[in-house]
């Protein structure tokens, strides 16, 4: 008998231990999942941020670039630089062509991104300041997120949202009493923008989740090619070309960066920690494309610019740490 309860009593206590270990195993296993997902948000966080950073220097360089090109000789070249680069990079890589049911997702990045958002902001440029352009971006972070929630059901929370709208509404506050409130010829032209880039960026963030981020901009880009290299032709016959440090150095950061690099990491961070969450960073844009004004263009900024990045801060906090 002792025998047996001997047996029955270690058979117990192994039982337990296994239990024991295989619940050990699923909480290492748990926990190491949940690192592993909290490094991938830092990092599409991160990517994120580079892409807001690039962008930022966008309107500055653009401004730049106007001084040796014309409007539409600045856009035609600064897509054929870029598709130029992303072609390279596939062919050098041999990435296979997209299947065809993501061709129309690529049409609507190229449209977006690559040929409306740098043609009617540039448009805009000519007549209205770096500080009033300003306001396409204030309103883009809100704009895509509600494409988002439209295109591929994000449903953010409700904190989500009240964040991201006091976040535009205070940059937008900011960006007009910045160009002194007045309404100029060129809004028409920024709003557009608004809108088609909005419909690229949630459409490129749908894309990055099939495949990586650099292949979304770069077939865009290519896509183009058709119609920005006769463009390119035409528009550089027409328009009067000056080269100088100012508009060569604008075109190759428009080119290289704002068309193709930054949007590489862009649409990598939004399929990382999900397009509603990253268009909040780009509230921060607007403000940090003053600060390159101020440097690079001699534009001057008010009081109220530290007081509204210390809002568009708090805002950018609420919207990373509010639940999907």
């Amino acid at each position: 008998m002792r025998t047996q309860d001997s047996a029955t009593a270690e058979t117990s206590i192994a039982v337990v231990t296994a239990g024991t270990a295989a619940s050990e195993t699923a909480r290492s296993a748990a926990n190491d999942t949940l690192r592993t997902a909290a490094t991938a948000r830092r990092s599409g966080t991160l990517q994120a941020a580079l892409g807001v950073t690039a962008f930022s220097l966008t309107f500055p360089s653009t401004a730049w670039g106007l001084e040796g090109f014309g409007p539409w000789s600045l856009v035609a070249v600064r897509s054929v630089l870029a598709a130029v680069i992303a072609g390279g990079c596939l062919l050098a890589l041999r990435v296979p062509v997209p299947g065809r049911r993501h061709l129309a997702g690529l049409a609507v990045v190229a449209a977006g991104v690559v040929l409306g958002f740098p043609l009617l902001t540039t448009l805009a440029l000519q007549t209205s300041t770096t500080a009033h352009a300003a306001v396409v971006v204030g309103l883009l972070p809100l704009t895509t997120a509600l494409f988002s929630t439209l295109r591929t059901g994000a449903r953010p929370s409700r904190m989500f949202w009240l964040a991201a709208v006091a976040g535009a509404a205070a940059v937008i506050a900011f960006t007009v009493q910045q160009s002194g409130g007045a309404l100029t010829g060129a809004d028409a032209y920024l709003f557009g923008a608004l809108l088609i880039c909005a419909a690229g960026y949630t459409e490129g963030g749908r894309l990055a989740r099939v495949m990586p981020g650099w292949q979304v901009i770069g077939w865009a880009l290519v896509l183009c090619l058709p119609l920005s290299v006769p463009g390119a032709l035409i528009a550089l016959s027409q328009e009067p070309v000056q080269l100088t440090m100012h508009s060569v150095t604008g075109l190759l950061w428009v080119s290289v960066v704002s068309q193709f690099l930054g949007l590489v990491v862009w649409y990598r961070g939004m399929a990382s920690i999900g397009i509603p969450k990253a268009s909040q960073l780009q509230l921060a844009q607007p403000l940090l494309t003053l600060v390159w004004s101020v440097l690079l263009l001699g534009e001057q900024l008010t009081p109220a610019a530290p007081l509204t990045a210390a809002a568009v801060l708090v805002c950018i906090a609420l919207t990373q740490r509010a639940r999907g």
